[in-house]
């Protein structure tokens, strides 16, 4: 494990007792936390997208936000549903926040996750899909999107234009990002899309939760398919190494509080069905701290990827929630290889 970093589902909304946490409330403490972060070491921020639901759906704003204020800390999603997206306007605003970061932008991307809504993206305008759940549509603009943020021109010029338009050809998106590419990720739940993502050239995000049940447990499951990932990146000539990430709710107990909270959280894999599709998700780690350091040891998928995201509780807010990421820094991530940014 070489970083590791936190993935909010950013959830508001209701607290019991009276209490209401607002999408306001939601996004500054995503920003305070990722300060905080930023201060003790921790690699990144990472924030999943959900439309027509009371949880983070316009990540673009939030990380400017975040890369404004931050020095070190890596700032991404998991993922951004392409379904939604126009694709030309998601490459200008890629490229906009990664030159306010210097580069510290990894934008995980995929045909996004089961819905609130009936075809959600319909109403966005996003029509004419020949796939129930619009994988073809998320293709299209993915595609749309890599050859934009690689500067290729997508539009005729106007030469009788005085708005500094003129000349001839042909004229790329705006802002361009040199190297903006290398930090873009699919997120794959199969080991189909990881292979694919492999042939293409991008890094791979592992789904939280995997759209097939081979019979093994979610850990090797998930370490195949970033070897499917890898072995296909290889025979597609690509030069470098990828990065990969798989994400893990983990809790180290350390204080009363912490057991309160987590004591039972699920020790199992679990198994079920998503979009009509027989699926894995994994399970939660809470321990003491040299009980997980031996779990996750034993996790063949943390072992096997770069980056570990550590599913946070968003709503319990930015003490509660840096509490836990700074008990994980300094109690368990150094065991398992991690030294923090601020000592590179």
């Amino acid at each position: 494990m070489q970083r590791f970093g936190t993935l909010s589902f950013g959830h508001y909304g209701p607290l019991g007792g009276g209490r209401e946490l607002t999408a306001g409330d939601n996004l500054h403490q995503a920003i305070d936390l990722a300060q905080g972060m930023d201060e003790i070491g921790v690699d990144g921020t990472y924030f999943r997208v959900h439309h027509f639901a009371r949880q983070h759906s316009s990540p673009m704003p939030l990380l400017a936000a975040i890369a404004a204020k931050t020095e070190r800390i890596e700032m991404g999603t998991g993922v951004i549903d392409m379904r939604y997206e126009n694709p030309l306007y998601l490459a200008e605003e890629a490229a906009a926040v990664d030159l306010i970061s210097d580069g510290r932008i990894a934008l995980g991307v995929s045909r996004g996750s089961p819905e609130t809504v009936v075809r959600g993206y319909e109403a966005f305008g996003y029509t004419g899909s020949s796939d129930p759940r619009g994988a073809d549509i998320a293709r299209d603009h993915f595609d749309t999107f890599l050859r934009a943020i690689e500067g290729e021109p997508m539009a005729d010029r106007d030469p009788s234009s005085s708005f500094g338009g003129g000349g001839q050809g042909r004229q790329r998106v705006e802002p361009y990002s040199p190297g903006l590419r290398s930090r873009i990720w699919w997120g794959a739940g199969s080991h189909d899309s990881a292979a694919w993502a492999g042939r293409i050239g991008v890094n791979l995000m592992s789904s939280t939760l995997l759209t097939e049940d081979l019979g093994m447990p979610f850990d090797e499951l998930q370490a195949s398919q970033l070897e499917t990932f890898r072995a296909a990146w290889r025979e597609a000539g690509h030069s470098g190494e990828p990065r990969t990430s798989v994400s893990r709710s983990v809790f180290p107990i350390t204080t009363a509080q912490d057991r309160m909270f987590f004591g039972h959280s699920q020790e199992n894999d679990g198994v079920g069905y998503i979009d009509g599709l027989r699926s894995t998700f994994g399970r939660t780690y809470a321990a003491e701290p040299d009980v997980l350091i031996e779990q996750l040891r034993q996790d063949a998928a943390v072992q096997s990827a770069d980056t570990l995201m550590l599913t946070i509780p968003s709503q319990m807010g930015v003490e509660f929630n840096l509490h836990i990421v700074e008990s994980f820094a300094a109690h368990v991530a150094p065991a398992l290889g991690w030294t923090p940014t601020t000592a590179r």
